[in-house]
């Protein structure tokens, strides 16, 4: 039984149903906890039986996103965000002007 409060972005495995998922929010307004299963089903328990399930704690699975269908490059931080160039001041490109015969001692 989850005798343990459930922790969100830990994964467990239904010994019962033989189903692995992570809890993924905790509304203790609602008495829910949602889940989203390995092949990315969303799902829901209350909270009064959240503590019925047969579930143990497992580590991660190596690839949480096959449910996704996502290839390496199309991961999040393989993002390759363009940024702007660097700030360049009109200023600095601006000559002074000599005037000859302007010197102030």
């Amino acid at each position: 039984m989850a005798l343990q409060y459930p922790l969100i972005g830990t994964w467990y495995r239904d010994q019962q149903e033989q189903q692995t998922f992570e809890v993924v929010a905790i509304d203790d307004e609602l008495g829910s906890v949602e889940i989203q299963y390995v092949d990315g089903a969303i799902g829901a328990f209350e909270l009064e039986a959240w503590y019925r399930l047969p579930l143990v704690p497992i580590p991660s699975p190596e690839d949480t996103d096959s449910a996704l269908d996502l290839s390496r490059e199309d991961r999040w931080w393989h993002d390759q965000t363009p940024s702007p160039p660097p700030w360049d001041d009109p200023l600095e490109r601006i000559e002074a002007d000599f005037f000859p015969g302007t010197d102030i001692d």
